[in-house]
C-alpha cells in the first residue's frame, strides 16, 4: 500500500515543481513524470498505470492532468475502482480512500456506464436508420476490375500463376481462378491437375 504520484505539463504550465511539491508533500514515495504537454500517447502514464496494486493510492495534482478529456478520465476512475486503487486529487479536494471520495469514484463509474450505455444506443439506432435506407454492412467484396483484365491477359499470354501472383501482388491462388473464372478463362489441363 503506497502513495504513487503522476506529474504532467501542461501547454501553460511547461515545469513540474510545483506538482511534484505537492505530490511529496502527500507522500509519494514514486512519482512517475510526463514531460512533454498535448500528446496523445502518455508513456508515463501507462507505465504508473500498470505499475500500481490492489491497495496504493494513485495521487495526483489536479484531474486534468490524468485525463484528456471526460470520457478519458472516467475510464481511468473505472479501472482504478475495479482495481481497488484509490485516487487522490489535491488541488480538487478528493481523496478516494475516504467516505466522500469512494462516493465520488462510484458516482464517476455510474456516470461512465450511462456514457457507454448512450453510445451504444446511438450506434445501434443509427445502424438501424442505415438499414432502413438500404446501406449495407460489412466487409464487402474485394473486386478489381483492373486486376481482373490483367490477371486475363498474362495468363493468355501464358505467364504461370505463380508469375501473376508474384507480378501483381496478389496472394492467393485461388483469387486468380476466381478472377479467371469471372471472364470466362479455363484453366490449362497441366494447371487443373497441379491444383488438384
Amino acid at each position: 500500500m503506497a502513495n504513487i504520484g503522476y506529474a504532467r505539463v501542461s501547454s501553460r504550465e511547461q515545469h513540474l515543481d510545483m506538482q511534484l511539491t505537492a505530490l511529496m508533500e502527500k507522500g509519494c514515495e514514486i512519482i512517475f513524470q510526463e514531460k512533454v504537454s498535448g500528446i496523445r500517447h502518455r508513456p508515463e502514464l501507462e507505465k504508473c498505470l500498470s505499475y500500481l496494486r490492489k491497495g496504493d493510492t494513485l495521487v495526483v495534482f489536479k484531474f486534468d492532468r490524468l485525463g484528456r478529456s471526460l470520457k478519458n478520465l472516467l475510464d481511468i476512475f473505472e479501472d482504478l475502482r475495479q482495481r481497488g486503487i484509490s485516487l487522490i486529487s489535491i488541488q480538487d479536494g478528493i481523496d478516494g480512500s475516504s467516505a466522500t471520495g469512494k462516493l465520488m469514484m462510484s458516482l464517476m463509474a455510474a456516470l461512465a456506464e450511462f456514457e457507454r450505455s448512450v453510445i451504444a444506443e446511438r450506434c445501434s439506432a443509427g445502424r438501424k436508420e442505415a438499414r432502413l435506407k438500404g446501406a449495407r454492412f460489412g466487409r464487402t467484396p474485394g473486386i478489381d476490375k483492373n486486376k481482373i483484365d490483367a490477371v486475363s491477359a498474362l495468363y493468355k499470354q501464358g505467364m504461370s500463376i505463380s508469375s501473376i501472383m508474384q507480378q501483381l501482388g496478389i496472394k492467393s491462388k485461388s483469387t486468380i481462378y476466381r478472377y479467371l473464372q469471372i471472364r470466362d478463362i479455363r484453366l490449362n489441363r497441366k494447371v487443373c491437375l497441379y491444383h488438384h
